[in-house]
């Protein structure tokens, strides 16, 4: 299924790259719009992870320069059968964190420096877990991409404008450019499942084995998220939707379910884990002490 969106994904670019084309210079505007869109396409399938994590200047961290937070992600990914993926950090004040790579061997996790001093580790791990739920149901490849592409829908238009030649620009250029960022939210919501998160949720609780502290978690961070502004966001508000939680300008490009819907859920699958008694919570090398996002990072 994803295989299939990615699919239209790209169809949908070189469709709107065409057409642009096609208004701009007839025929062989669209000819040359066709050989530019092949040329994203790929690019955008092998580079896509690369141009998210650029666009939240995240570093690279490992077990040397943040041993706590490294050596957490790396115990969830074995509790979760996974590759442990590269690690980032993102100098931001936004608590949120996000998945990106096109297939679990080529996976990225990264959390926001708001993050890590606002929740518990507990509260970490939960939200951790939750985006290698994301890698484990191979939602990654198809957040990424709608992310890049996205952000290059909106900034079509302006190209159009450009190579108008400096003149007035014609009635159909300026209907494109209106159209855009609806255009590019209705390839978002069509693309991203609203259930994506529930199924996200369902698994990160089993990984870290702490449903409640997940669901802790969101409430925690929900209000703070969409007041405080994320900077990759106001860049790109396609970038939205790889949260774990929405921001303040999320907007058209909003693919979240209620939060306290989704709490609900988690203290749900809480009860019933503390009827059975499973799993086990994560273990204690994760739980040991506060997360400082600044020591050793």
């Amino acid at each position: 299924m994803n295989g299939l969106k990615t699919t239209m994904l790209l169809a949908a670019l070189t469709a709107l790259l065409m057409a642009l084309g096609l208004v701009i210079g007839g025929r062989a505007g669209a000819l040359v719009a066709l050989l530019v869109a092949g040329g994203m396409n790929f690019f955008t399938y092998w580079n896509a992870d690369k141009i998210v994590l650029r666009l939240h200047n995240a570093r690279e961290v490992d077990a040397q320069t943040a041993p706590q937070f490294y050596r957490m992600v790396e115990d969830l990914a074995a509790r979760a059968s996974l590759p442990v993926p590269k690690v980032y950090l993102v100098e931001s004040d936004n608590p949120n964190a996000f998945a990106t790579g096109r297939n679990p061997e080529n996976a990225a996790v990264a959390a926001t420096t708001g993050l890590l001093r606002m929740l518990t580790p507990e509260e970490t791990a939960a939200v951790m877990a939750h985006e290698l739920g994301h890698v484990r149901n191979r939602d990654t490849l198809v957040m990424t991409m709608v992310a890049t592409i996205a952000g290059a829908i909106s900034m079509l238009a302006n190209f159009g404008m450009f190579f108008s030649g400096g003149n007035r620009p014609n009635f159909l250029v300026a209907l494109l450019a209106m159209l855009m960022a609806p255009f590019a939210a209705m390839i978002v919501q069509m693309a991203i499942s609203r259930t994506r998160e529930y199924g996200a949720d369902r698994a990160g609780a089993e990984i870290s084995g702490d449903p409640e502290a997940l669901a802790s978690a969101l409430e925690k961070i929900a209000a703070p998220a969409a007041r405080i502004p994320s900077q990759a966001v106001i860049r790109n508000p396609a970038a939205a939707q790889l949260y774990i939680v929405p921001t303040s300008l999320s907007g058209l490009f909003s693919t979240h379910p209620a939060t306290e819907e989704r709490v609900a859920a988690l203290r749900a699958m809480a009860g019933r884990i503390g009827e059975s008694g499973q799993p086990a919570p994560i273990p204690a090398p994760a739980r040991r002490s506060a997360l400082d996002p600044h020591r050793g990072a």
